[in-house]
């Protein structure tokens, strides 16, 4: 059985997404602050980051492996096998874990996540103009298109679709045509029953 460990829509979202889009069956548990120093999470996860995905003697803690890994379960295609196609999977989840979320995660730990001492006021007018920058990126590459890759809903729009989300709640100002992505994506059953699981 898979047990994912998470907490509300940080990045353990997608993951939790992905096992409800891939229709897997799995545990959920919401991460307390109790959880997540105990030694037997810390086991798990030395950072005593999340998400974390256990599966037997499977252990993985990055968001996009997760994602990926769960696509591999899945009945269904929810990531291009090989070829092209999944080289331009690769290449546009490459791009939103390393160009499109990065400002929003630097934003977020020089916020609140840092501990007060460590965190640099300065940084978030540097992670702003990044931030600006790899969105007009990003509206030229998905243009009009329905997905983010292809002509079907793939991983790559959990991830995508999350992250506009979290952009919109650090206060990013989208465009219309990525709101409207977006809206289109979070509307699936899906997404709508991972919502439900978390508090």
């Amino acid at each position: 059985m898979i047990k994912l460990y998470g907490s509300g829509q940080s990045r353990s979202f997608r993951a939790l997404w992905a096992l409800e889009e891939a229709g897997l069956q799995f545990d959920y548990v919401e991460i307390t602050p109790e959880i997540r120093e105990s030694d037997e999470y810390r086991a798990l996860n030395p950072q005593g980051k999340i998400p974390t995905l256990q599966e037997g003697s499977l252990v993985l803690t990055e968001s996009a492996a997760i994602v990926n890994y769960v696509a591999s379960l899945a009945d269904q295609e929810l990531m291009p096998a090989s070829g092209t196609l999944r080289a331009q999977y690769d290449d546009f989840c490459y791009f939103i874990l390393t160009d499109f979320e990065q400002p929003l995660w630097t934003m977020g730990k020089h916020r609140f996540v840092l501990p007060e001492e460590q965190r640099v006021e300065a940084v978030l007018k540097t992670a702003l103009w990044e931030f600006e920058k790899t969105h007009r990126v990003l509206r030229g590459r998905l243009g009009d298109s329905e997905f983010a890759v292809g002509d079907q809903f793939s991983m790559a729009d959990v991830l995508l679709a999350q992250t506009l989300g979290w952009a919109e709640r650090f206060g990013m100002e989208l465009a219309p045509e990525l709101v409207t992505y977006r809206d289109r994506h979070c509307a699936r059953p899906a997404h709508v029953a991972a919502l439900g699981r978390v508090t």
